[in-house]
């Protein structure tokens, strides 16, 4: 990074020293979207890829390093100009050891990895870890939805389903498993979740699961579009935007499962604010930003039947930062006096 100094960027009227620039890497299930942002956390870059669904950490890893390469070249720089570099993980985060473990939606990572060493390598540059949804919570907190509410709870539905917890303007990550919203359990005894335990929420509306349901429905005879859209636009899963055009379609199968999903997310965050009580609920994540501000009214209605408050009910918004919110937030985790819980 010797020569970094001599690089800069231009945006605007502004030349910024490239050193000043930090790096977000927003990891899921399906996708890698990384960004390069400036000191007010403008975009400068950005690069979405799919995540890999064969191989292993390495092969992420790889992917991961690719993508934010063709967003610094984007903003003109390369990655080792970079201040730093923060990554929103799924999975148990060790942000002191930077190893990822169980990232059980990505292809082969059971064991710990560490992807902290790894990526910096990769890329060049420092890299912090922060645990995805907790980093895209942060970022909704100080520069997005949230960032009126001195509590909130982030609802992130997409591959899994995601929570982040705010109380008094800080994170909580209680002893590092704290905001599992995906495993508050909506049904006793209920299906099978992709942790292995029965009735979470997870399991009635994690997009995973839901394919899973899609694809049970169809053995029994149900005829549904799902999988035709599916090939139709080269995707090798039930994406959010697969879900979106089956539900333009009136596809009674995907909307049989979406209600469903819908229901559990209801009961699921009600129970949440009935224990914390929290000033707004953020709704976020691949199928909650994709179905848009319909199935955010959808799920603040399938709250209200259980909130113990309902003559006060929290405000529920949906993610103002949008696909790339998880990344912004990855970023703040560059910054020099920023850390996130795992």
């Amino acid at each position: 990074m010797g020569e970094a100094a001599v690089h800069a960027v231009a945006v605007s009227t502004r030349i910024i020293p490239a050193m000043d620039l930090r790096g977000g890497i927003d990891l899921g299930g399906t996708k890698i979207q990384a960004v390069v942002v400036d000191p007010a956390h403008e975009v400068l870059g950005e690069e979405r890829r799919a995540t890999p669904t064969g191989g292993g950490p390495a092969d992420v890893a790889a992917a991961m390093a690719e993508a934010l390469a063709a967003a610094a070249g984007a903003a003109g720089i390369a990655t080792g100009d970079l201040i730093g570099v923060g990554v929103g993980s799924p999975g148990e985060i060790d942000v002191v050891q930077g190893t990822v473990t169980q990232a059980r939606n990505l292809p082969g990572w059971r064991a710990s990895y560490a992807l902290g060493p790894e990526l910096a390598t990769l890329v060049g540059a420092p890299v912090a870890l922060g645990n995805d949804v907790n980093v895209a919570t942060h970022a909704e907190a100080e520069l997005g939805a949230g960032s009126e509410f001195g509590s909130m709870l982030g609802v992130f539905w997409g591959t899994g389903v995601g929570g982040g917890i705010v109380l008094d303007d800080a994170l909580w990550a209680g002893r590092g498993a704290g905001g599992e919203l995906g495993h508050v359990v909506v049904r006793i005894g209920g299906r099978r979740c992709p942790c292995g335990r029965r009735g979470c929420l997870e399991a009635y509306a994690g997009r995973a699961a839901m394919e899973a349901r899609a694809r049970k429905l169809v053995e029994e005879g149900r005829e549904t579009k799902l999988f035709q859209l599916m090939d139709k636009h080269g995707r090798d899963r039930l994406t959010s935007g697969i879900w979106s055009r089956a539900l333009e379609r009136d596809d009674d199968v995907a909307r049989e499962i979406v209600t469903e999903a819908v229901e559990a997310l209801g009961a699921g965050v009600a129970s949440a604010v009935n224990l914390l009580d929290v000033e707004a609920v953020i709704v976020g994540g691949g199928l909650g930003l994709r179905l848009g501000e319909p199935y955010r009214e959808h799920i603040e209605a399938a709250m209200r039947p259980h909130l113990f408050s309902d003559d006060d009910p929290p405000a529920v918004r949906l993610a103002a930062l949008g696909d790339l919110g998880g990344a912004i937030g990855a970023a703040l985790l560059a910054l020099p006096d920023r850390a996130a819980d795992g």
